[in-house]
């Protein structure tokens, strides 16, 4: 464990996240196989190469005619070229003879191209003069109308680099690549942990100074949103030995533990010591250079990620969507930023904190645009979470965002 000085100075979020990642790098070598549908949602482990050329035929986008687009050339509704039909192309059967000088054969939409055949004239083009003649009303370039092997993807070129997170058109290129199984990353086990002598669960009726359990179902709902295998383990008094007993199941049966409450001094000293006590290198920071969210605490216990969380309901989710949330979506590990979507703020927002500060934000429609509107209220209070669809990041070294101003957003999920 480092010195007391180096611990209990307030890290910044990349401070801590950096602390942490050396003790766990390893969950990122994992890999488990799971079937192409089932893979929603999972994250790539390994770079994924193309199996074959996509399509591995040359086929039509219209329907029409394939033809040889010289034959084509200076046709109009004037003067159209004559073309001699060979018959017509049947879907998911491959045309026996090629394509000869001023022939051409009937097309559906997606059928294969015969040899020789390099455009499709379309439908509307085309007039039937009798029998297997037709005229072609307007002239077609080479490589119109068609999609020619391999223009969708080349065999051996990686269509998923490693850490890709499959969306439902990433599971129809697997698809269309033969991959029924999928190497991904294992679902990360969270479990999740109410602590403090005033938390009781939500089915009993609170006396004055008991709290239903927010902050757990807040978690719960976080961690499986981001694709975890999560447990809530329930609530445990402010009981050095319980608490002792639970985490160390908790730490067995989970690769990262999330201890909700512990706001108070005495609480959070409670299992700060246990981080310290419990296993190497233990606690590695204890406070967060972040509004809300400045009691966090964290380390890593024989491989497995801790974290004390604020008991204010506002701030343990701002602090899961800040320093959770990216090991489970792996952003820890690849550089891959999704694009933030933009709006206009309504009003001035004020920092100057010394913090980096995430500012819940109401985002109201104004016509291509988004209005960003802030939410003003207290970390303790769950309606400001409810209320709010975004949040917007202000940075240490700024001193506040003035109205007017275009400001970058954080969905919600």
């Amino acid at each position: 464990m480092g010195s007391s000085s180096e611990l209990f100075k307030v890290k910044t979020l990349a401070e801590a996240i950096d602390s942490l990642k050396p003790y766990v790098l390893s969950f990122y070598q994992r890999v488990e196989k799971v079937s192409l549908a089932d893979s929603l949602g999972r994250i790539v482990a390994q770079d994924i190469p193309a199996t074959c050329a996509l399509p591995h035929f040359r086929k039509s986008t219209m329907d029409g005619m394939a033809v040889r687009a010289a034959d084509t050339f200076g046709a109009s509704e004037s003067m159209p070229a004559l073309v001699q039909c060979h018959g017509e192309v049947r879907m998911g059967v491959a045309p026996l003879e090629p394509l000869g000088k001023g022939a051409g054969i009937l097309m559906p939409t997606g059928g294969m191209l015969p040899e020789g055949a390099d455009a499709v004239v379309m439908v509307e083009h085309l007039e039937h003069f009798g029998e297997e003649l037709y005229g072609v009303t307007k002239a077609v370039a080479p490589g119109e109308n068609l999609i020619d092997i391999g223009e969708d993807l080349t065999k051996g070129e990686i269509i998923f680099p490693q850490f890709t997170r499959i969306r439902a058109q990433e599971m129809g290129l697997l698809a269309s690549q033969g991959l029924s199984h999928v190497p991904v990353l294992p679902r990360f086990r969270v479990g999740i942990l109410s602590t403090g002598d005033e938390i009781i669960p939500p089915e009993q009726e609170p006396v004055p100074g008991q709290s239903r359990d927010i902050n757990g179902y807040t978690l719960l709902g976080q961690a499986l949103a981001s694709g975890a295998d999560a447990r809530h383990y329930g609530i445990v008094k402010d009981d050095l030995e319980e608490l002792r007993s639970v985490l160390l199941t908790m730490l067995e049966e989970n690769d990262i533990v999330l201890l909700s409450g512990g706001s108070s001094v005495g609480s959070r000293d409670l299992s700060a010591q246990l981080i310290g006590e419990l296993g190497e290198p233990g606690l590695l920071f204890h406070g967060l250079a972040l509004r809300p969210g400045k009691p966090t605490i964290g380390g890593v216990v024989d491989g497995k990620l801790i974290f004390g969380l604020p008991g204010h309901p506002a701030s343990a989710m701002v602090v899961f969507d800040t320093i959770v949330r990216p090991w489970l979506d792996a952003t820890v590990v690849h550089s891959k930023v999704d694009p933030l979507p933009k709006g206009t703020l309504t009003q001035n927002l004020h920092s100057g904190s010394g913090r980096e500060e995430f500012v819940r934000v109401r985002l109201i429609a104004d016509g291509d645009d988004w209005q960003v509107e802030p939410i003003r209220g207290k970390s303790g209070l769950i309606r400001t979470m409810v209320l709010a669809d975004a949040l917007v990041h202000i940075s240490l070294d700024t001193e506040g965002i003035e109205a007017g101003k275009e400001v970058f957003f954080r969905l919600l999920r």
